[in-house]
């Protein structure tokens, strides 16, 4: 299979440094339990099939149980890691920084990562826990560990409480960002500190919660392009300044995603999604922690 003679383009974090705006996610189907033992190989092709065809940016995480696949993959892959941008988080460990990297990068066969995450805010009992951490992914990217550092699933509060006395502004906040879950001003909040927004599960309207008021529209506008309704939505996520996170273990999906490059909805399409998904609001990920958040 030759790679993609398309690049994916680039948008330019805080620190200069640039990431794909479409990435390959190894996590949601692939997410293995503790009952999943040895190396899944799907997912091993599945990855080395997304690099071939342009998939530069993959997304691991160590709560993934996938962290060994994506190494693999890479290795096997033969694209130089210059110009790969490889993603994981720390969820799990997240009280030992240090000892999560280290085991991430054994894992990954990597000497380094281009971006590492605190998975969630939600370990943290006081503001000092994730100053503290924090600080510890400050010291990451200081040894040279990870080229950039941010944070996921956090609110604009989370957020708040490590930039009192944070050294290095996070790149990002991948978060959960779909039409039916929007997040009322925390993209305005993003782009006002100069922190990108990345989302993940961008297809959720369709693959978890079909039989909303989106649906007529996203299938009318997947006529007028000539393209799928996860194409559609993929392409409203980068129309808002966001960089997309999805997978898929089929290859002709994985092209088809790539379709997204080659079109833009008007910015009056755009708004019109966006004003047709505030009709219903709907979480697949983290529902238990964020109760409380999406009753207000």
């Amino acid at each position: 299979m030759a790679p993609s003679d398309k690049a994916i383009p680039t948008c330019k974090l805080n620190d200069g440094t640039l990431i794909p705006i479409l990435g390959y996610g190894t996590g949601t189907a692939w997410y293995k339990t503790s009952r999943d033992t040895g190396i899944n190989r799907d997912l091993v092709e599945s990855t080395k099939t997304a690099v071939q065809l342009g998939y530069y940016h993959l997304d691991g995480a160590e709560v993934y149980g996938t962290e060994e696949e994506l190494g693999l993959a890479i290795h096997e892959s033969g694209i130089p890691r210059e110009k790969l941008f490889v993603t994981t988080k720390v969820y799990t460990s997240v009280s030992d920084i240090p000892r999560a990297i280290e085991a991430s990068l054994q894992k990954l066969r990597l000497e380094y990562v281009d971006l590492y995450l605190i998975h969630a805010p939600f370990f943290a009992h006081t503001e000092g826990d994730l100053q503290d951490a924090w600080a510890a992914m400050e010291k990451v990217k200081e040894i040279g560990q990870a080229r950039c550092i941010g944070v996921s699933n956090f609110l604009q509060s989370h957020l708040e409480t490590i930039l009192k006395t944070a050294r290095v502004i996070p790149t990002v906040n991948q978060i959960e960002f779909h039409p039916y879950l929007q997040h009322g001003n925390l993209l305005a909040f993003h782009a006002s500190k100069g922190i990108q927004t990345v989302s993940y599960a961008g297809l959720a309207p369709i693959t978890r919660a079909k039989g909303g008021p989106l649906d007529p529209l996203l299938s009318a506008l997947a006529q007028k392009y000539a393209v799928s309704e996860s194409e559609i939505l993929l392409r409203w996520t980068i129309d808002r300044g966001c960089v997309a996170i999805t997978t898929s273990s089929r290859e002709s999906r994985l092209t088809s995603y790539l379709r997204v490059l080659e079109f833009k909805l008007t910015p009056q399409e755009v708004e019109e999604i966006s004003e047709m998904g505030r009709q219903r609001h709907y979480r697949a990920f983290w529902r238990e922690k964020f109760a409380a958040d999406d009753r207000a």
